[in-house]
C-alpha cells in the first residue's frame, strides 16, 4: 500500500490560518496552491501519460519551490504557533502530498471521494440509533453496497432489486459474483 496525500487538506490548513489572522505566510502558500490547482484544471481531461508529463514540467517545479519556501519559513516561525502547525502538516506529509506528480492516474486530492461519502458522514449521528449493534452493522453493509453500486455505474434501486431477485437461486459459493464491481450493467435483470 502506498499513501497518497490530499493537497486540499494541506491547503485547508493555510486557508484556516489566513482566515483567522490574515497571515502573509498563509497568503503566499494559498497563491502557490492556487497555481497548482490551475494546472490540474487544465490537465483534468487529458490522458494519464499527458497529465503526468505536464505535471512533471509545470507542477513539479512549483512544488519543489513551495517545499523549499516552507522549510525556510518553518525555521522562522515560533514552535507551536498556528503558522508552525500549518507548515508542519505539509512538511511531515510532503512525500505523500506530492506523489500525484509522478503518476498521472492519481488525483491531486481526495475531494471527489469525500463528496461521495459525505451523505454517510452527515448521517452517521442519526444512524447511531439503529436499534442494536447488529442492526448498525447491517445498515453499514447495505449503505456500502448501495454506494459501491453507484460508483460502478449501477442504478442502486435496480441493482438491489436484481440481486434480491437472483439470491434464492444463486449458489452461495458464488455469492461474490453479485458484487457491484463484478456484475456488469448489461446483465442486470437478465
Amino acid at each position: 500500500m502506498t499513501e497518497v496525500g490530499c493537497l486540499a487538506h494541506a491547503r485547508r490548513k493555510f486557508f484556516d490560518l489566513h482566515a483567522a489572522n490574515q497571515s502573509q505566510i498563509a497568503e503566499f502558500a494559498l497563491q502557490q496552491f492556487g497555481r497548482i490547482y490551475e494546472i490540474e484544471r487544465e490537465v483534468k481531461e487529458l490522458q494519464t501519460d499527458q497529465r503526468q508529463a505536464i505535471r512533471q514540467q509545470q507542477t513539479k517545479p512549483l512544488l519543489d519551490a513551495l517545499h523549499r519556501w516552507m522549510l525556510l519559513q518553518r525555521q522562522k516561525v515560533p514552535e507551536g504557533s498556528a503558522s508552525a502547525k500549518a507548515l508542519d502538516y505539509s512538511l511531515r506529509r510532503w512525500e505523500a502530498l506530492t506523489r500525484f506528480v509522478n503518476d498521472g492516474q492519481l488525483p491531486v486530492d481526495n475531494n471527489w471521494i469525500e463528496n461521495q461519502i459525505r451523505p454517510i458522514a452527515i448521517g452517521r449521528n442519526n444512524w447511531l440509533f439503529a436499534g442494536s449493534l447488529r442492526a448498525g452493522q447491517r445498515a453499514a453493509a447495505v449503505m456500502s453496497l448501495i454506494q459501491s453500486a453507484r460508483m460502478n455505474g449501477h442504478d442502486p434501486w435496480a441493482y438491489i432489486n436484481d440481486v434480491l431477485r437472483r439470491l434464492p437461486t444463486h449458489p452461495n459459493s458464488r455469492i461474490a459474483e453479485l458484487l457491484p464491481h463484478l456484475l456488469r450493467r448489461t446483465t442486470l435483470g437478465a
